[in-house]
């Protein structure tokens, strides 16, 4: 039996998985140097994570899905609000956490 190397394509009887919308946001704080900051919140897991350091700016990127988020900043081992955010929520202890909206994607689809 002789093969040419051409195969026939299977069509899937499944519709294509739609691929999540994920957007890109990017936080940040002014810190002089000798600081130490990181970012924890519910998109982590509440695990703290160090920003990138430019100059007296701290900031990272998250690639996220559309909805709410809670996060604070966390300066030197202290939770704090990103004082740049207009939105929070009381926390469990007695605090307030900052809140992202990422929106869902605009336009047609």
């Amino acid at each position: 039996m002789k093969t040419t190397g051409k195969t026939k394509s299977k069509q899937s009887n499944f519709p294509a998985t739609p691929t999540p919308i994920v957007k890109t946001v990017r936080l940040g704080v002014h810190c002089p140097h000798g600081c130490t900051v990181c970012l924890a919140g519910s998109f982590n897991g509440w695990q703290p994570t160090e920003l990138q350091r430019d100059g007296e700016e701290r900031h990272i990127d998250l690639s996220l899905p559309p909805g709410d988020y809670e996060y604070l900043f966390v300066v030197n081992d202290r939770w704090l609000p990103d004082p740049a955010c207009v939105e929070g929520c009381p926390n469990p202890y007695g605090g307030e956490n900052s809140v992202l909206h990422v929106p869902p994607k605009s336009g047609p689809p």
